[in-house]
């Protein structure tokens, strides 16, 4: 357990690293509320504040910081979209478009010399699967992924006055489009997610605030962890060959790898809700937690369900207990097939910039670019 003074400008949370010690505080969550797991990490400004309200922007508690006895029953309708039989439902779906993309990226590279894989293969096709699958209409993808980026920005990132106003900008065009989705999905035929919510008994603002986080998380998450685990697997430092990547098993393992030891979703937040005791240490009430999901376990060779860490080494990664990620399965399914088309289409590759900028959030991390280009041939001295 590492502690934080709660007047530390840089660090105002009781850092818990110890994955026993974290999979117990997501286990308590009378004692360790969420509420504060959706709360802007900067203070939004006056100014900043004015534009969202302008747009009617609202995030009343629904499911990720909801600590009410209504979360349950919300979580059970979202759950629907995302069973087990679903998920291995759309896997030939997932692999059409990973190969659709991985075929981009081929054309890309032969006619530019090098390709960005983010663009190309990492960031689209979750998004296109996400809105497929809660029966919503896929469009203004390019729009979609920049207001996610920017969403993630405002509320786990560190802007400035003049960056936070950009962003909240955005955030109200992201809040407008989606207010509007909601409306048109109430009166569509068919199932799908906004329509089940209304049935249930959730107001639009609900709604919203609901479908505001799921769509960055749905996608943006899993764009995340495909990045990562495509720059490690051409900078040979995984241990994963890209060659062997081709193979199903060999990508499946490379993205538990990844999710092991730097997720896209590092860490999470949760508060106090009184004082308290955990891991025989006093927890004043109102106390900021920030909880360390990757990074700390045993490889996943050594995991040891003995020692409480689950079956596998990335059990925490989509965290644990009543608000585990719902689309853990799909993310990481979605993530296995498309570094396995890639490194099946692309071959004969290596990384061109070993040293891309990254996205460092609070808690989102991930390279904003891949960029690989075909790899010189080997000389042979005679």
């Amino acid at each position: 357990m590492s502690t934080a003074s709660a007047s530390t400008q840089t660090c105002p949370y009781l850092i818990l690293r110890e994955p026993s010690v974290v999979r117990e505080v997501l286990h308590r969550p009378d004692d360790f509320s969420p509420a504060n797991a959706l709360i802007a990490v900067t203070p939004l400004s006056g100014q900043s504040l004015r534009v969202l309200q302008r747009a009617r922007f609202a995030l009343p508690p629904v499911l990720a910081s909801n600590d009410t006895a209504s979360h349950t029953g919300i979580r059970k309708v979202v759950a629907g979209f995302f069973t087990p039989a679903t998920v291995g439902a759309i896997e030939p779906r997932i692999r059409e478009i990973a190969r659709d993309a991985a075929a981009t990226a081929v054309g890309l590279l032969e006619a530019d010399g090098r390709v960005d894989l983010v663009q190309a293969v990492a960031a689209y096709p979750p998004a296109v699967v996400m809105l497929e699958l809660l029966g919503l209409p896929v469009r203004d993808l390019p729009e979609l992924k920049a207001w996610s980026l920017d969403s993630l920005e405002l509320f786990w990132g560190w802007p400035d006055a003049e960056r936070q106003l950009e962003l909240a900008g955005s955030a109200a065009a992201f809040y407008g489009w989606l207010r509007e989705l909601v409306r048109e999905a109430a009166g569509s035929p068919g199932r799908n997610l906004f329509k089940s919510l209304a049935e249930h008994g959730l107001s639009t603002p609900e709604i919203c605030s609901l479908g505001y986080f799921l769509l960055i998380a749905g996608q943006e998450t899993t764009t995340q962890l495909i990045s990562t685990a495509l720059f490690r697997l051409a900078e040979g430092s995984a241990g994963f060959a890209w060659d062997n990547a081709a193979s199903g098993s060999a990508a499946r393992d490379l993205i538990r790898h990844v999710l092991a030891t730097e997720s896209s979703v590092p860490t999470w937040r949760r508060i106090a809700a009184w004082d308290t005791v955990l891991d025989g240490q006093r927890i004043p009430a109102g106390a900021e937690i920030l909880l360390e999901l990757t990074g700390n376990h045993e490889s996943p060779d050594q995991a040891s369900t003995a020692q409480g860490l689950g079956p596998t080494a990335y059990g925490l990664a989509f965290g644990s207990g009543i608000h585990r990620c719902l689309g853990a399965k799909l993310a990481e399914l979605e993530a296995a097939v498309v570094v396995q088309e890639t490194a099946a289409a692309l071959q004969g590759v290596r990384l061109a910039d070993p040293e891309p900028e990254w996205l460092r959030l609070l808690s989102f991390q991930a390279p904003r670019m891949v960029t690989i280009e075909r790899a010189l041939p080997t000389l042979t001295h005679i």
